[in-house]
């Protein structure tokens, strides 16, 4: 199972060993750790993946999800 965590103004964090990340042309991304955490803020300079920069910009991940 692949579960998906959105962190509070943070990144995407992708809990499983299974996870893949590919790009637009369907090329896989090497992942040399876990869990997988995903850039959400946009300004990571290592996109697709987090690199904390979302803390220094102090971004807003707005509102919670309707239930």
């Amino acid at each position: 199972m692949i579960t998906i965590r959105l962190r509070r103004n943070g990144p995407y964090v992708i809990e499983s060993d299974e996870a893949t990340v590919v790009d637009w042309e369907g090329v896989a991304y090497p992942i040399d750790r876990r869990p997988i955490a995903l850039c959400r803020c946009g300004a990571s300079s290592t996109k697709p993946f987090c690199d904390g920069t979302h803390r220094k910009i102090e971004f807003d991940g707005g509102s919670e999800a309707q239930k």
